[in-house]
């Protein structure tokens, strides 16, 4: 009996080990985990968007990226998972490519299950969709949002469509944005072409509690929050059944 006690304990102890490696791993390779130790026994996903967000060319090994094609595979298999009863996303990101930023917000803020963001360092440009794609919204007293035009590297054809091009891409931006918090898109605007700010740029540098004044952000708050929040909304949506 104590020969099987030990093996079965030895088992038990290679499972944890294993499970833990492959966790580890798991953060090492995308930035996310799901957190279930917790007292509510509610399965939380775990989702970064660390660095630069990365589109459809590959960029240096030197940069600290956040691949599109990996987020969207894992936003789908969060929605059809029974046991993932919620998303909590982290954001340190300076932007990055404007289509794969847009499709990362709209697949967030299509989940059926609730979700709550925290901006860390800073949550900049095609960042800011992110922020605000989760039903509620979290930023540190030292986080910084960045607000400002559409950017398009490369060349750039000085004709009318080129404008109408840019401006149809800047509407979706602040169209998306303004559905998802409480600033109007003039107000909006005024802070992206903002000139007295920025030394080499247009926008504006919005810290903490003035990304919650200007309505973009819900609430100041670190992790602790962030994650109460987000069970108090797990809770409710078990009891009503819905978003």
């Amino acid at each position: 009996m104590d020969q099987n006690k030990e093996k079965d304990e030895a088992h038990k102890k290679d499972e944890t080990w294993e499970k833990e490696e492959h966790r580890d791993k798991r953060i090492e390779e995308t930035g996310q985990v799901t957190l279930k130790d917790n007292e509510e026994q509610q399965e939380i996903h775990l989702l970064s968007i660390i660095g630069e967000i990365e589109g459809h060319d590959n960029l240096s090994n030197t940069s600290k990226t956040t691949k599109y094609e990996h987020i969207l595979p894992q936003l789908a298999a969060i929605e059809d998972s029974r046991e993932i009863k919620g998303v909590l996303v982290l954001l340190n990101t300076m932007g990055g490519d404007v289509e794969a930023g847009l499709a990362i917000a709209e697949m967030i803020s299509s989940l059926s299950k609730p979700t709550v963001s925290l901006v860390l360092g800073g949550s900049h440009s095609i960042g800011v969709p992110i922020a605000v794609s989760t039903d509620y919204s979290y930023i540190v007293p030292t986080g910084t949002m960045v607000i400002h035009p559409v950017r398009m590297n490369g060349m750039v054809i000085g004709a009318p469509q080129t404008f109408d091009y840019f401006k149809a891409i800047q509407d979706r931006i602040t169209g998306f944005v303004c559905h998802h918090c409480r600033i109007d898109k003039g107000r909006l605007e005024e802070l992206m072409m903002e000139t007295g700010m920025l030394t080499k740029d247009v926008g504006t540098i919005l810290v903490g509690e003035e990304a919650v004044k200007y309505g973009i952000i819900d609430e100041v708050g670190g992790i602790d929050k962030a994650i109460r929040k987000l069970h108090e909304m797990i809770e409710k949506h078990s009891f009503h059944g819905d978003k």
